[in-house]
């Protein structure tokens, strides 16, 4: 059964209707594709993503949720309560999903990239960032819902909850290990090379736009970010493991994957 069929079996319950009307505003500006088909969840992986019982992993595209602690890690702050809204929102829906694969459908790890829909047609990504339990991240060429998912998150961090309760942004001088933060700093400097553009940030971290992914930023409006602060999200890497880091160069570089991964 495709999903649109589910829908409507929904909505002639009354469910549909009595969701609906539940359905925040940053809900309803992912709406729900046509003919999706419905799959079954096994169980919730963690806040961002779930395994089928056809044996897929399926990484939500579009957020990440805090990590949950593993092999001797202490767990992220809210990471076990976004798990368990996860949980909720899967039992709600009888543990049935709608996937829509992303253009890239899979990451190094063999998951399934999806953006993912309960029956009433509420995006699971968009409900978990519009309740703070997550960050919103934009990773080319899966960003066909990067603007509602900017709108849930724009909530959850007015509001001030979940992650967003104290804030998770750091100065790119407190930046000492990898993983994926969120960074604030003046621009010192702008260059672009055959590596991409780099972006140079007061305290020690470099932003880097791959060559790949140039054509969807404006260098120009980039270059003049110079001298103003900005904020960036992603996964920083610690470039002295890789043997890769020359004399002068920062140590903590982040790849930036999307303009929306950019703020001023």
């Amino acid at each position: 059964m495709d999903f649109s069929r589910l829908l409507k079996k929904a909505s002639l319950a009354g469910a549909f209707f009595m969701s609906a009307i539940w359905l925040s505003g940053a809900q309803a500006f992912c709406p729900v594709p046509a003919s999706l088909p419905v799959f079954q969840v096994e169980r919730v992986v963690d806040g961002d993503t779930l395994r089928l019982t056809d044996g897929r992993s399926v990484r939500m595209i579009g957020l990440n949720a805090p990590e949950t602690g593993r092999k001797g890690r202490t767990a992220e702050p809210f990471a076990e309560a976004a798990k368990r809204r996860l949980q909720g929102l899967v039992a709600e829906n009888d543990s049935r999903i709608g996937l829509q694969v992303g253009q890239e459908a899979r990451d190094r790890y063999g998951r399934t990239l999806a953006n993912v829909y309960g029956r009433n047609g509420a995006n699971l990504e968009a409900q978990l960032l519009s309740e703070g339990l997550g960050y919103r991240v934009a990773v080319s060429p899966n960003v066909a819902l990067v603007e509602c998912q900017q709108a849930a998150e724009r909530i959850a961090r007015r509001a001030r909850i979940g992650v967003w309760r104290n804030s998770p942004v750091q100065s790119a001088d407190q930046i000492n290990k990898g993983g994926f933060a969120l960074v604030s700093g003046r621009v010192a400097d702008v260059q672009q090379n055959g590596g991409g553009l780099w972006i140079e940030l007061q305290g020690g971290v470099v932003l880097r736009i791959a060559p790949a992914l140039l054509d969807q930023f404006d260098a120009a409006a980039v270059r003049r970010m110079k001298g103003q602060t900005i904020e960036a999200r992603g996964w920083v890497i610690d470039r002295s493991k890789r043997g890769g880091l020359r004399s002068g160069q920062a140590r903590w570089m982040m790849p930036i994957t999307h303009p929306a991964m950019l703020d001023l």
